[in-house]
């Protein structure tokens, strides 16, 4: 079962209090106090672990809660700290605070623990209270309590390149053509309900994730179908390949605008993401046909002077391994880097879009560590 969303309330344990003890003995006349100081208590902590890909193993755990540090006791015994609880998460786990919406967490790479929730402090025992003016303190503090917290865990998907398109697109026969990934395909109109993640090889020691999100309609921002749910998954893909069906009865430039406003209306992080095109499903369709539906295309989004984009039509041949990525010009980054006719099931101009979002993602990357350097 899939979870990338759960509701949690989260404590840490109690200090334990400290201890009113007076050391009696025979034989010992005025021994003085001796009580002890009580255990801190349990801390929360977060453990982000590859070998778990989803929240499942927290649904139904309303509470989770660290041990109360143990009370202090007399000879100065010093109480038992609570014992630690961590919480194991997929990488790409975010904790909110289910009452402000803050972020508080962004957990992200493997192997990372980080202290979440303190324990409580141990209360001092009446050992530390004795004094010349005070030889017999009966008093001992309490343990301080531990912090609460409810707060909700989101997963979203960490991907290089994230497939965006309405529902039946082809988005799953894309992503098992390019990945090792295996989502349900069927020749009937249905969409993905639940984020798959595949690695696609460029070669052998090149490649990169793709995510496939579930399908998004008009109004998906405002919460209909799966696409409010899910577009989570995109926010953490820094390059997008926005699939247009060439066979759908909306005309292109509808579902090219569509997805667009959606993904601004959501956020407006997302309204900048490097982004480009496959226009799919052309096995259908004679060369010519395709390179005429590709200019047309391009016509109606304002980019038919464009050569960088004009040169990814239809090749006569389909030839896959002939395609050369060169990408010229650097664009603006509301404009797709380039725009490529395929065919998913016919493998037409796959390979050539494997290699392309490759040289994208390297691209991206190096801008990203430049702005880094530059900060």
């Amino acid at each position: 079962m899939f979870v990338d969303s759960v509701e949690l309330t989260i404590s840490s344990g109690k200090g334990g209090a400290g201890a009113i003890s007076f050391w009696t003995e025979k034989f010992v006349v005025n021994g003085g106090p001796d009580g002890g100081d009580g255990g801190r208590g349990g801390s929360v902590f977060f453990k982000v672990d590859n070998n778990t890909d989803t929240l499942s193993g927290l649904r139904g755990r309303n509470h989770i809660k660290a041990e109360n540090g143990r009370p202090g006791e007399g000879r100065k015994k010093y109480g038992r700290k609570g014992k630690d609880v961590t919480i194991t998460v997929p990488p790409g786990t975010v904790v909110i605070d289910a009452e402000t919406g803050e972020e508080l967490l962004d957990l992200v790479n493997e192997g990372e623990v980080v202290k979440f929730l303190e324990g409580g402090k141990g209360g001092l025992g009446n050992v530390h209270f004795k004094s010349a003016t005070n030889q017999r303190p009966t008093y001992a503090q309490p343990g301080l309590p531990g912090i609460t917290k409810h707060v909700i865990l989101e997963m979203r998907l960490i991907a290089d390149v994230g497939l965006v398109g309405y529902p039946n697109v082809g988005k799953s026969t894309l992503i098992s053509t390019l990945s090792n990934a295996r989502p349900q395909v069927a020749n009937y109109e249905f969409t993905t309900l639940t984020p798959k993640l595949g690695v696609v090889h460029i070669g052998d020691y090149d490649s990169f994730m793709m995510a496939d999100i579930p399908g998004i309609i008009e109004g998906a921002s405002d919460g209909r179908g799966l696409g409010l749910e899910f577009l989570r998954h995109i926010e953490r893909t820094k390059t997008l390949l926005l699939l247009i069906d060439a066979a759908n009865y909306r005309e292109m430039k509808y579902q090219y605008e569509t997805l667009l406003v959606e993904l601004k209306r959501y956020s407006e992080t997302l309204a900048t993401r490097r982004h480009a095109i496959a226009i799919t499903k052309i096995d259908s369709l004679a060369v010519d046909e395709v390179n005429k539906l590709t200019e047309q295309f391009l016509s109606d989004i304002g980019l038919e002077k464009n050569d960088t984009l004009g040169k990814y039509k239809a090749n006569a041949q389909y030839s896959s391994y002939g395609f050369k990525t060169d990408f010229g010009l650097e664009l603006p980054l509301q404009e797709p880097l380039f725009v490529l006719p395929i065919s998913s099931v016919a493998h037409l101009n796959t390979e050539a879009l494997r290699y392309a979002l490759g040289d994208f993602v390297k691209t991206v990357q190096a801008q990203e560590r430049v702005d880094g350097e530059e900060v």
